[in-house]
């Protein structure tokens, strides 16, 4: 149903695998749209199929840089999301999550405009509580190789709730556990993305450590309808709230399930763990579910029959 006619929503990181997903969501719903992205690690493919909308503008962007563009509506997902891709210029991922976080507040402000941060389920780092709740502060290395992501997100969060209390942005915080699905880079070095990537190829599927460490893992369709009922959230709702699927899986069953469903004959291999990688990753979803009814509803099973049927596509494509 379309809800938001006329209205105008702004998408940072437009081109990347969430904030294609939320374009066309948006889209959906009746917004006019805007992306912005500086192609770093997004992608004009994934918005090659609204080539000729009316209704959808793209400008190639970088968020360290301010922009002065009319809307009603942030969403402000820019920033390398994988290990090796943030991790490969980590001066410029900080300056990614904090200026960008900082110039789309001051917009914000400047036109009274909702303002909607993707943070992450890394400013818990290695957490020593778990599941992991909001009122949780974390359990993070500020001077590790995951820092520039995991501290970038932890001072956009702190900006967000700083500009609601000096400049009353109506601000809205998501904070993002695994989330895969179609639109994922095959090269990002995502752990669902290398194993089936890995398998289909019929090369070995890279393990870290024992493979005993654990995440849960929340397809994009789950993921996007969240933070599209986030953003509806009245004013006083900024949260932060934990989106993703409380189902908690290890590694190994990860990687049986991706065999199982390719019918791949891959081999396990086993690599040491990187450091700080955290050893246990689960949300609890309480608020997500007291505030907007919402829980995720694709099962992994499920999810990974469509993650891996658009990676066969891909692969045959290319």
């Amino acid at each position: 149903m379309v809800t938001s006619t006329g209205k105008k929503a702004l998408v940072t990181g437009a081109a990347g695998f969430l904030g294609s997903h939320l374009v066309d969501k948006l889209l959906g719903d009746g917004w006019q749209v805007t992306g912005l992205d500086n192609l770093q690690t997004g992608a004009m493919q994934n918005l090659a199929h609204l080539s000729g909308n009316a209704k959808f503008n793209f400008i190639k962007h970088d968020v360290t840089e301010p922009a002065e563009i009319e809307t009603d509506m942030i969403f402000n997902l820019a920033c390398p999301a994988s290990p090796p891709a943030y991790q490969a210029d980590p001066i410029r991922t900080l300056k990614t999550s904090v200026l960008g976080a900082m110039h789309f507040l001051e917009l914000a402000a400047r036109q009274k405009a909702i303002f909607v941060q993707a943070s992450t389920s890394e400013v818990y780092g290695d957490p020593l509580v778990h599941p992991q709740r909001e009122d949780y502060w974390g359990h993070v290395n500020p001077i590790g190789i995951r820092s520039c992501y995991d501290e970038g997100k932890r001072a956009a969060e702190t900006l967000c709730f700083d500009y609601r209390r000096k400049e009353n942005v109506d601000v809205k915080v998501a904070r993002i556990f695994n989330t895969y699905g179609p639109r994922m880079d095959p090269n990002d070095g995502r752990v669902v993305s290398n194993f089936i990537v890995q398998a289909l190829k019929g090369e070995p599927i890279t393990v870290y450590g024992d493979g005993l460490q654990t995440r849960s893992f929340c397809f994009v369709d789950d993921l996007i309808g969240a933070i599209h009922g986030l953003s509806k959230l009245p004013p006083g709702e900024a949260g932060p709230v934990n989106i993703g699927n409380p189902g908690e899986f290890t590694m190994l069953e990860l990687a049986e399930q991706v065999l199982a469903l390719t019918g791949s004959k891959s081999r396990l291999i086993y690599n040491p763990l990187p450091q700080d990688d955290p050893k246990q990753r689960k949300p609890d979803i309480s608020r997500a579910q007291a505030l907007m009814g919402w829980e995720p509803k694709v099962g992994l099973h499920e999810g990974l029959q469509k993650t891996i049927a658009y990676f066969s596509q891909r692969l045959k494509a290319a």
